[in-house]
């Protein structure tokens, strides 16, 4: 007489204290008889991903570093063309600092409204940000565009590196992100083949389990 079959208990993990059985141990385990083929396979792509990732990661940072170097060394140039440095004049005194000559009022700007002579000789007023105390017919200088507009200044040789190793950095960062991706993905779908596997056997033998003499 049989009973009704009970229902299929998870495998117990390799350590009941770290569930998340970590990569590096299934390749260190993979001549242990107990290993089933699923984890030598995922113990065979942790290892391929950990060499492949930096080896990747290193080519992607140099490769989008390059271009991003390339790409803000020519902004940079049609930025000096276009981009013209000249005098302008305060039309009003600039707010004051609390503090005259501390460190803080150094590196303090307020904005104030200034008048220039654009490219094509035409007077206008914008807003630019000015050292404190400024007072009325100061003198600034500031950057103009082709149409007249305040700009920033042309990006430095440091701004170009700055910007271009950012761009690195990320490259890598994506590539490394891309290979723990790619692991996880692939440990999900081994896991549940694993599960799969494990109820299927567990139906074939719960019935000798449950059987009566």
């Amino acid at each position: 007489m049989s009973g009704t079959i009970p229902p299929a208990q998870p495998p117990p993990p390799s350590d009941p204290r770290h569930p998340w059985v970590h990569p590096l141990s299934l390749w260190l385990w993979r001549h242990n008889p107990l290993r089933r083929s699923t984890d030598r396979l995922q113990g065979w792509i942790a290892l391929a991903l950990l060499l492949l990732a930096p080896f990747l990661g290193l080519i992607a940072m140099f490769t989008i570093g390059d271009t991003a170097y390339r790409h803000y060394v020519t902004t940079a140039a049609d930025q000096r063309k276009t981009r013209h440095l000249t005098t302008a004049v305060l039309t009003h005194d600039a707010p004051r600092h609390p503090e005259p000559g501390s460190e803080e009022a150094k590196k303090t700007r307020y904005p104030a409204t200034v008048r220039f002579t654009d490219p094509q000789g035409t007077i206008r007023t914008a807003q630019t940000d000015v050292l404190p105390g400024l007072t009325e017919d100061s003198r600034v200088e500031v950057w103009v565009d082709m149409e007249g507009a305040l700009t920033e200044p042309p990006m430095t040789a440091e701004q170009i590196r700055s910007r271009a190793m950012g761009w690195a950095l990320l490259a890598f960062l994506a590539v490394a992100l891309a290979g723990v991706a790619a692991y996880g993905t692939a440990a999900h779908v081994l896991n549940r083949h694993n599960m799969a596997e494990w109820e299927t056997k567990w139906a074939e033998t719960a019935p000798r389990w449950t059987t009566s003499p």
